[in-house]
């Protein structure tokens, strides 16, 4: 185990340009740690747009025998992200009071200070996207929407990724490129939060796992591949080999996320005890019943723990889209589904989408084939649900969220709510023997669509 003594203080956000100065020992022989220090701390605020660190926040770094403030001169900090080869930080800073939080990129060698985003509102949660670019979750009209930037600075090239109603929060880029990101599931008249992900074109969006309602949030990705996540403040995992999750079952307490794998295979994780008011940094090793202290405070959270060390660079994802506003979606099977429908019964299938005031509208209708395949045109870039019914008419299912696929995106799908563990069968869908032109849901829209099939 890497060598390291607890830090323990008392916190005060009005004192934290005196007691940063300290120089208590904190880790020796380890990578510089960064962590959020903030009195409260709400986890899931960003799903009704609101704040999530409504007492303030500060950034701060601590390696050999000393720690400090990442910013000093800053009011606000937080979400920091360190860059795949450990020598840059991204975070969310406010450098006076009233200002929107903003992304700011520094240096960790001589901690200049660079601000890559200028939002009209608060632009938080930011995280590195290879090549050059950086991922990060700007609020407009109440709620945060994805969207992803160069860090060359270039204003436009940036690409709003999410298109539903609902407020998206990253938590990490995958291996394979993909951004993972929180949503909200909804079921009936209620919402959880859930987590996806999606390509850096904005292609290619869906649930990491469905078997929804467990209330998901904060996950990353271990070096392992497996995903470790939050539900009802316990942490759970996703493995490959396995369609659900599984419980991790560290010591009892409420836990926050955003887990951090040592290099020697044990875990920092912001834990909260039956006696504790507020997430301490604690170190577990996993399969084991205790917590060993890395960083304590007695009035104030500490949170979002990350290594300032090199890691990995995910894939870089090549985009394929085409030059469309259209999108086309081919489902093989809507019999392939964790839902039970009875051979013979789906006979139609309808497209809906959302309007700027919210209300929905029904785009059209197409037949599903004897075999559950189906072949549509849709608009791009804008919200979508899909709604199975039989040959009079009523409905057998319909999406209880919203979805999108962007402007000029192919996609097929191997049933409808399938997925994306299941395999598709080696047949040729029905529905492409009768015709290869998908049936047109976009006419009437705002946007007319161009070009291919």
């Amino acid at each position: 185990m890497l060598a390291r003594r607890t830090l323990v203080f008392v916190i005060s956000i009005a004192t934290m340009a005196l007691w940063a100065k300290s120089t208590a020992p904190v880790r020796n022989a380890a990578p510089p740690l960064l962590y959020t220090v903030a009195p409260e701390y709400r986890p899931l605020a960003w799903m009704s747009g609101e704040e999530r660190f409504p007492g303030g926040a500060q950034i701060f770094i601590a390696h050999a025998r000393s720690r400090r403030l990442l910013v000093p001169g800053f009011v606000a900090s937080a979400d920091a992200n360190v860059s795949f080869d450990g020598k840059k930080v991204l975070f969310a800073g406010k450098q006076r009071s009233g200002d929107h939080w903003q992304i700011w990129e520094m240096p960790l060698a001589d901690r200049s200070l660079r601000q890559v985003t200028h939002c009209d509102d608060d632009c938080v949660r930011p995280f590195f996207v290879p090549p050059d670019q950086f991922v990060f979750a700007q609020k407009a009209a109440g709620r945060f929407v994805l969207e992803i930037a160069s860090l060359g600075g270039n204003n436009e090239k940036i690409l709003q990724l999410t298109y539903g109603p609902e407020n998206y929060l990253a938590t990490d880029v995958l291996h394979d490129g993909r951004i993972l990101f929180g949503s909200a599931y909804r079921a009936g008249n209620g919402a959880v939060p859930e987590l996806y992900t999606v390509y850096p074109d904005g292609s290619g969006v869906e649930a990491y796992r469905c078997d929804h309602g467990h209330a998901r949030y904060a996950g990353r990705q271990l070096s392992s591949g497996d995903l470790v996540f939050v539900q009802d403040g316990g942490l759970f995992r996703f493995t490959s080999a396995l369609a659900d999750q599984v419980a991790v079952r560290p010591p009892p307490g409420n836990y926050s996320g955003d887990v951090v794998e040592m290099p020697d295979g044990t875990w920092l994780v912001s834990w909260q005890g039956a006696r504790q008011k507020h997430f301490e940094l604690r170190e577990w090793k996993p399969g084991t019943s205790t917590l060993q202290p890395e960083v304590i405070a007695t009035a104030a959270n500490i949170i979002q723990p990350v290594l300032a060390n090199q890691r990995p660079t995910p894939n870089i994802f090549p985009s394929g889209l085409h030059d469309w506003v259209y999108a086309n979606v081919l489902c093989l099977n809507a019999y392939t589904s964790k839902y039970r429908f009875a051979k013979g019964s789906i006979s139609a299938v309808r497209v809906y989408t959302r309007n700027a005031s919210g209300e929905t509208r029904l785009l059209g209708t197409a037949p599903v084939e004897k075999d559950g395949s189906f072949y549509v045109r849709v608009p791009g870039n804008q919200p979508l649900k899909f709604e199975l019914a039989d040959n009079a008419g009523n409905t057998l299912k319909k999406e209880e969220g919203w979805y999108w696929l962007r402007g000029g995106e192919q996609r097929a799908c191997v049933g409808c709510h399938a997925g994306p563990e299941t395999a598709p069968e080696n047949a040729v869908p029905e529905v492409l023997v009768r015709s290869v032109v998908p049936a047109d849901m976009t006419a009437g829209n705002s946007q007319t669509p161009t070009g291919g099939h």
